[in-house]
Order: C-alpha cells, then structure tokens, then sequence
C-alpha cells in the first residue's frame, strides 16, 4: 500500500468511526479525560496542518488561525490552547465546519504526499498516521463514555466491537490460549527489551536494551467476567487487604463496586455496550478496569500483574489482543531514550511519570498498529479504556 492510499485509508478510518453518531453526540464531555469526537476530528487534522503542511508546504494558507488554539492538544511548543477540560464547551466550531476543515486539509495533503515529500518529512507523515490511530482507539472509548452515561443507554451500532474479532497485531500469533489459571513457565534470563527493526515505532519503545528476569509464570489467558464476579461476591471492594492505600481511597472516595459500565439489576448484572445494555457475558475478558482493580483482584487471587519486561518477553507465548492489560511496571524513559527535539518531542517523553504501563493492544485498537514492543500508559485510576488483567507468578 503506498503512503498515499495509507493516508487516504486512516483519514476515511475516523469519520466511519463517527458516521453512526448524531449531531449531539460529538460535542459532549462529561468527564475531563473523555474529549468530544468532534474535537478528535478537529485535532488530528490540526496535526497535519502544523507539522506537514504549514512549515513544509510552500504557499500553504490555513485554514483558519483561530483553530491552532481550539485543536492544540498538549504542545507547549506550538503555543496557546484551549484548556482540556472546556473543549466540551466549543459549540464552535460547528460539526460541519470541522468536516470542512478535514476536506481543506486532505486535498493538501494528497497533493503534498502524491509530489513526494521526501524521507524526512515521510516520517513525520508516518508518525502522524499512527497518532491518528491513537485517535481512533481513543474515540471508541470516548463516544462509550458520552452514549454510556447517558441514562437511555443509547447505542452506537447494533453491533459491539467484541461481536467481531480482535483486529489482527504484528507478533501476536497464539502458541497457548486459555483460563486465567492455566500459566505457562518462563525461565529466568536476561532478555532483549525495546523495538527493534526497520519499520515504524513510537520513541518510548526505544532503545532496545537488555534486563534481567527471574523465572516467573504468566497466565495464558485474561481474567473472565464470571472470574472478576467472585471476586465481588468475595466482598473484594469492601476489604482493604487487597488494595494499595491510593486505590482503597480511591474506591472509598468514589463508591466503587465493579468495572465501568456494569450495572445490576434485579439480581444480574448487565453492562453497556457500544450496543447498548447488554446481559453480561460470563466468558468475556473483564474490561473497564483500573490498574488498581487489576492489582487488588490478582492480589485476592493470590497471584500478581506480571512487569512490561516480564510481558514483552512471554508476548510470543499467548493471545493478547483483545484488552489493554494493565503491568506492575511504572511508565518510564528506557536507558537511551532521546527525546525529540522540537514539537515532536513532547510526544511521550512528557509524560513518563506517575503512570502505569499497559501493554498488548484491545478490540478497539486499528488492525496492525500495535506491537510486542508498543507501551500504552494511563494513570492508575483510569478505566475508560479498554484494559483488563493478565495474571503472573
């Protein structure tokens, strides 16, 4: 596939991701982590005006100025913003404005890719398609959230993304699948760390390093609904044993008795659905936990989260794929790690504090934009994303 069809595929991606949306729903945020889809739209389109098409393009007019405010994510480099927590407030501009911006910049850019834009700048175009990816996951979580809290627990499709299989990701060919209680030994070792190759990676998955391991055992399966279940019945929200101080706080604080989006009623449980409510399915993977569920539920069980090292060096050995799965490992520069200079710069390396790492990919994650090496990383509390458990010993 040449990079223009590539192009042309991710961008057409994201809008069949909002197609079964109504007007409304694009420009809702209820909670601070969850941006409007509408904003999504706008913002990954300010990427390729900021980075590909103004400062590369000779002649290139914007757009408009104003949006350099309205859909700059996080880039201090690149100047003033809207602050995170009002994008829900942008009722301007209209939906179809940012459709309008998409088209404006899309003829640009197909003209600017179709001329070739050399080496360079083909990075940067690569890397622009993977964040858009990024996006994408992001907007599935997103409008979950939005239709999720909606008290008439609206649908999105007829369908769930976990009616169809996990999109397939580069080294995640199953040699062992099963229960979460079946484990598969892993000799202790030193083991290789990081990307390595010469296609597309993120620079947190770099440099490639060696660490060591002891042996250790992992599960070849994700923890099941009808598993996690026990673990309420078991009365684990209401004992502090299993819990780290932050997260008992945590559940304390907010009231928490289950995963997002599970409710019961009349003696079952059901949860949301990008379908809707739904009975839940006993033989499902656990989705919508926090990394300090995943702790507490593997403590109970006697077990615990296996590390990022641990994971990456085992990921050959079992499915993963169709959740997030949360590591006991902190979200840290690798030894090596440089930081780009520029915008581009605060694409990662920013964040590597007070985080955990996920790895794998989720049912929601783009075909073939995951890898063995990919670090996912969200703050402990968070579960709006599709994140489940994996568990070692």
């Amino acid at each position: 596939m040449t990079l223009l069809e590539q192009y042309r595929k991710v961008r057409k991606a994201s809008e069949a991701i909002c197609q079964p949306l109504q007007i409304e729903d694009y420009v809702v945020q209820p909670v601070v982590d969850v941006s409007p889809p509408k904003w999504h739209l706008g913002h990954t389109t300010w990427f390729w005006e900021t980075f590909i098409l103004i400062p590369h393009r000779p002649g290139y007019t914007s757009c408009n100025p104003d949006y350099n405010f309205v859909f700059n994510s996080y880039y201090e480099t690149i100047g003033a913003r809207v602050v995170r927590t009002d994008r829900g407030n942008l009722s301007r501009p209209s939906v179809s404005a940012v459709y309008s911006y998409r088209q404006y910049v899309d003829a640009a850019m197909e003209e600017f890719i179709a001329a070739g834009p050399g080496e360079a700048l083909e990075k940067i175009i690569v890397l622009g398609l993977n964040h858009e990816q990024q996006h994408q996951e992001l907007l599935f979580s997103d409008i979950k959230y939005i239709l999720g809290h909606n008290p008439l627990f609206p649908a999105w499709s007829d369908h769930d993304i976990d009616d169809m299989p996990a999109p397939a990701q580069p080294g995640a060919a199953a040699k062992n699948s099963g229960a979460s209680g079946k484990f598969i030994s892993i000799p202790a070792g030193i083991y290789e760390i990081g990307y390595q190759g010469g296609a597309f990676c993120f620079d947190n998955e770099l440099a490639r390093h060696k660490v060591y391991c002891n042996d250790f055992q992992i599960a070849t399966g994700l923890v099941t609904n009808e598993e996690y279940i026990e673990f309420i019945n078991a009365g684990g929200y209401s004992n502090f044993v299993y819990w780290h101080a932050e997260g008992w706080d945590w559940v304390k604080k907010n009231a928490v008795t289950g995963p997002l989006y599970w409710h019961y009623i009349d003696g079952d449980w059901y949860t949301y659905t990008l379908a809707g409510l739904r009975p839940l399915d006993p033989g499902q993977p656990v989705c919508h936990i926090s990394y300090y569920e995943a702790v507490a539920y593997a403590a109970w069980k006697g077990y615990r989260l296996p590390t990022e090292f641990e994971w990456e060096a085992a990921s050959g050995e079992f499915e993963w794929g169709k959740r997030w799965e949360w590591t006991e490992s902190a979200y840290l520069p690798y030894p090596g790690f440089i930081k780009a200079e520029g915008a581009i710069g605060e694409y990662n390396g920013k964040f590597m504090v007070s985080q955990m790492v996920l790895r794998g990919a989720s049912a929601a994650t783009p075909e073939n934009h995951s890898r063995s090496t990919y670090r996912n990383f969200f703050h402990p509390n968070l579960r709006w994303q599709f994140t489940g458990i994996r568990l070692a010993k």
